[in-house]
C-alpha cells in the first residue's frame, strides 16, 4: 500500500529574467516518507534548479512562476520567507554538491555542526559539542573527537561530504535533498557515500530525492526513477530493465564500463547538444536528436502517458 506523499509537487515553473528563460517546465513528482527517488539528466536539464526551488534557494534572477511545493500539507511556495527558512535545515535538508564550498573554511567542521544545534535547538556550548562529535561518528568520521578541531582543508572529498550529509541529517529532517553528492570522487569513496545514504534514509524513515547524471548510480538506491530532459520529467519508472524514453535508453547507453569489469561495449553518446533555456519547439524538445523520431514528433509535443502505477512517459512512440 502506498503512503501519503510528505511532497508534492504540481506544475512548478522556473524561469530566469522574468520568465525569458525558462529552466523548469511543468514539473510533476512527489515522495512518501522513507522513499529514496532519483532525478536523473543530463547537465542543464533542470535538476539542481530545482531542488534549490524546493528550498527555497534559487540564485538571484531565478524566479519561481507557477505551481505548488506542498511539503507535509503546507504550501512552501505561499509561505512567508522566514516560515520558509524554520522548514529548511529542520524538516527539509539539503546535501550540496560541492563540499569544500559549502563549508565555511574558516570554522572548523565540528564548529559548523554544532552551530545548527545552538541555533535551531537552543543548546549550551557544551551540550551542542557532544551532539556534533555524536553525529560525525554517525556519518563515518574517524576519531570524530579529534575531527571535531579540523578545519575543511584538511579532510579529503569523500570526508568533507560525509561532514555536509551530517549537518543535512543533524535534525531528522522529513525531507533530504541530494544534489549530485558524489561529484569528483573516486567510485571506492562514491559508493561508501552511496551506502551512507541509503542506510542513514532506511534508519531514520526520510524520503530522499537523489539528483544525479549517472543512471548507474540508482541502482540498488532507489524506489523510483524520474528522468528530466529540457526542464520536464520525460520517464518515471522503476524498472532499470524497461526504459521507454529513447532519451533513457541513450543515457544509459552512454555509460561507461563499471569500474573494474571488462566489456567490449563501446560508449555511445547522445548525438548533438542539450537545448538551451528558452529554445522553443513545435514538438518534442528531444526529437532533434533522437534516431527514432517520427514526423509528428517534430510537430506535437508528446503528453505525460500514464502506463501503469508510478510508470509514466512521454513520448509518441509509447502511444
Amino acid at each position: 500500500m502506498l503512503q501519503l506523499p510528505i511532497l508534492e509537487v504540481k506544475d512548478l515553473a522556473v524561469s530566469f529574467g522574468r520568465g525569458a528563460w525558462p529552466a523548469v517546465l511543468g514539473l510533476d513528482f512527489s515522495l512518501a516518507k522513507g522513499e529514496v527517488v532519483g532525478l536523473v539528466g543530463e547537465s542543464g536539464s533542470g535538476k539542481s534548479i530545482t531542488a534549490y526551488s524546493l528550498m527555497g534557494l534559487l540564485p538571484f534572477g531565478a524566479n519561481l512562476d507557477a505551481g505548488s511545493i506542498v511539503f507535509m500539507g503546507q504550501d512552501l511556495a505561499k509561505l512567508p520567507p522566514e516560515e520558509r527558512r524554520q522548514l529548511c535545515g529542520t524538516r527539509m535538508g539539503l546535501i550540496f554538491q560541492e563540499p569544500l564550498t559549502a563549508l565555511n573554511p574558516v570554522f572548523s567542521i565540528g564548529e559548523q555542526v554544532a552551530e545548527i544545534f545552538r541555533y535551531r535547538l537552543g543548546l549550551s556550548r557544551a551540550e551542542a559539542k557532544s551532539r556534533a562529535i555524536d553525529l560525525l561518528g554517525h556519518v563515518g568520521l574517524p576519531n570524530p573527537g579529534a575531527a571535531y578541531h579540523n578545519y575543511p582543508h584538511r579532510f579529503s572529498g569523500g570526508m568533507r561530504q560525509r561532514v555536509v550529509i551530517a549537518m543535512a541529517l543533524a535534525l531528522n529532517p522529513d525531507l533530504v535533498i541530494a544534489d549530485e553528492p558524489t561529484t569528483a570522487l573516486d567510485p571506492t569513496i562514491e559508493a561508501q557515500i552511496i551506502g551512507l545514504i541509503k542506510k542513514l534514509a532506511a534508519e531514520r524513515g526520510s524520503a530522499v530525492l537523489f539528483i544525479t547524471h549517472n543512471l548507474r548510480l540508482l541502482i540498488g538506491l532507489t524506489n523510483r526513477i524520474l528522468v528530466m530532459y529540457h526542464g520536464l520529467v520525460v520517464e518515471e519508472l522503476t524498472d532499470f530493465r524497461d526504459l521507454r524514453h529513447p532519451y533513457s535508453q541513450g543515457l544509459w547507453r552512454a555509460l561507461p564500463p563499471e569500474p573494474g569489469k571488462r566489456s567490449d561495449r563501446h560508449l555511445e553518446p547522445i548525438p548533438g547538444y542539450s537545448p538551451t533555456p528558452g529554445e522553443k519547439f513545435r514538438g518534442c524538445a528531444f526529437a532533434p536528436r533522437c534516431s527514432q523520431a517520427l514526423e509528428v514528433c517534430h510537430i506535437l509535443a508528446p503528453p505525460f502517458q500514464t502506463l501503469a502505477p508510478q510508470r509514466r512517459v512521454r513520448c509518441h512512440l509509447s502511444c
